[in-house]
This record gives structure tokens, C-alpha cells and sequence, in this order.
């Protein structure tokens, strides 16, 4: 079975015991479900702006532990100070290591940053959720939903007041693009053979709207790369186990950002 077939199944049944122990009504009655969402999207046109989504994230499927002892309450302000434009908090427990609780306990050591709940998103149950543990912006990940669920799922995250990132990772899945869409990420990784492709990424770049923002995934390790996927159209970067896996992420994330800002600012 695909990892995302696993991750899928495992998640209808953790869904199903979520609904079980907190209520849509209970959900709703958070302190954050009535909060101003930040918006990510209109700042990726900004020069002046790194466009860097900055993921928390412990372990992976494939990797395993990259981080067990990071704390997000150390790691996140820290992500920040270094400048990336947004926060990626991983919410699965079983696959990831992650928790709902995580991306709540940095909520409000940075209140001006968006967050990105980074989930298998499959219910809309999980829509509400987000918003009532503080997220910005939600990840509906095409390879695992329907061009009509993406739509679904986009609209309602947009009727909150959240912005919605789409990622894709093959041109099989360019139709789901729904207008309720705020931004799309184009995974540089395949997902069957693992190989990074910037090239097939520039395909699905070319291939989608240009006035939707689009954010580069995975195999991020070089600020070379970034400057080069920045130069072909790519507003955003989400850069997760390349910070993690070092011993002080916070200063990974800023060393980059740094060395990234400057040469694009030569280039330019």
C-alpha cells in the first residue's frame, strides 16, 4: 500500500474518534475560531520578503526521527527571528510526530505570523479544527481528494477567513485547481521514486494560472536552488527537514534566508 493510501485510512479512523470525543459545537467555541486569520498570500509579491514557509516537523515516514527533542515553543519564534514569512506546524501525531497542540502553544508567541496546519486534510471536520486551534492556512494535498472535495474543502476554509494551499504533484492533478485556491505548491519530489525533478516542476508552474501564487516543495536544501526557482516565477518556498535535521533549526532557517535575500538582491 502508498504511504498516502496508509496515511488516508489511518486518518478516517482518527477522524472518526475525533468527531467521537470533540463536538463541531465544541470546536467552534475556541478562543481562535473567531480571530482574524493573517494572510500569507498577498505578501509573496513583496521583494522585501522572503516568501520562506519554515516547517516544525520531528520525524517522517521516510526519514524517520529527524528531530525528536526539537520544542516548538523554541524552534517556531526562532523561525521567525530568521526570517521566514510564514511557520508550517506539522498536526499528525502517528506519522509525523506531530500535535494540534503544537501549532496552539505557538500561537501566541507569534501572533502576527501565519501558520500553516500541515495535515492529511480528507473532512471537513479537520477544516474546523485548524481554524480552532489557530491556523491561517490549511494544506489540501490534490493527490488524496477530488477535484469536487478541493473545491468543497477551499470554499469553506475561504468562508472562515483561512487561505488554502493546494499541492500538487503530477499534471493529473492541474484540473483540481478551483478558484477558492489561494496558492499551490508544486512538489519537486516524486512521489514513487523519491527523485527531486525541478524541471517537471517548471511544467506544472507553466501549466497553472499565472496569477495564482506558487510555493516550491521539497528537496530545498541550496540557496542556489531557491534563487533559481525564484528567478523562473516561484514566490514562496516551504523548507522543512533541511532546518530540522540541523541542531539549531532557528539558525539554519536564518542563515539561509539570508544568504538567499542577498543573492536574489544582486540578481535583481
Amino acid at each position: 500500500m502508498h504511504i498516502l493510501d496508509r496515511i488516508v485510512a489511518y486518518k478516517r479512523e482518527e477522524i472518526s474518534k475525533s468527531k467521537e470525543t470533540k463536538s463541531f459545537s465544541q470546536l467552534e467555541s475556541s478562543k481562535y475560531f473567531y480571530r482574524n486569520c493573517n494572510a500569507f498570500a498577498p505578501t509573496l509579491n513583496d521583494e522585501n520578503q522572503s516568501g520562506v514557509i519554515a516547517e516544525f516537523k520531528r520525524k517522517s515516514p521516510s526519514k524517520q526521527a529527524i528531530n525528536l527533542e526539537a520544542k516548538p515553543e523554541e524552534v517556531v519564534p526562532a523561525y521567525v527571528a530568521g526570517g521566514a514569512g510564514a511557520i508550517s506546524v506539522l498536526t499528525d501525531e502517528h506519522f509525523f510526530g506531530g500535535k494540534n497542540e503544537y501549532l496552539t502553544r505557538v500561537r501566541s508567541l507569534v501572533p502576527e505570523t501565519p501558520l500553516l496546519r500541515k495535515e492529511f486534510i480528507i473532512d471537513e471536520y479537520q477544516i474546523i479544527e485548524a481554524k480552532s486551534i489557530g491556523a491561517d492556512i490549511i494544506l489540501l494535498i490534490a493527490e488524496i481528494l477530488t477535484a469536487a472535495e478541493v473545491r468543497k474543502f477551499a470554499k469553506l476554509a475561504r468562508e472562515l477567513g483561512m487561505e488554502v494551499l493546494m499541492e500538487l504533484h503530477s499534471d493529473e492533478q492541474l484540473h483540481k485547481y478551483d478558484e477558492h485556491v489561494s496558492m499551490v505548491g508544486v512538489n519537486n519530489r516524486d512521489l514513487t521514486t523519491f527523485e527531486v525533478d525541478y524541471d517537471r516542476s517548471k511544467k506544472l508552474f507553466d501549466a497553472l494560472p499565472a496569477d495564482v501564487p506558487k510555493i516550491a516543495e521539497s528537496g530545498l536544501s541550496k540557496m542556489d536552488t531557491l534563487v533559481m526557482l525564484y528567478e523562473y516565477g516561484f514566490r514562496g518556498f516551504l523548507i522543512g527537514e533541511q532546518f530540522m535535521k540541523q541542531q539549531d533549526p532557528g539558525q539554519a532557517c536564518a542563515e539561509m534566508v539570508s544568504s538567499y535575500m542577498q543573492k536574489r538582491l544582486v540578481n535583481i
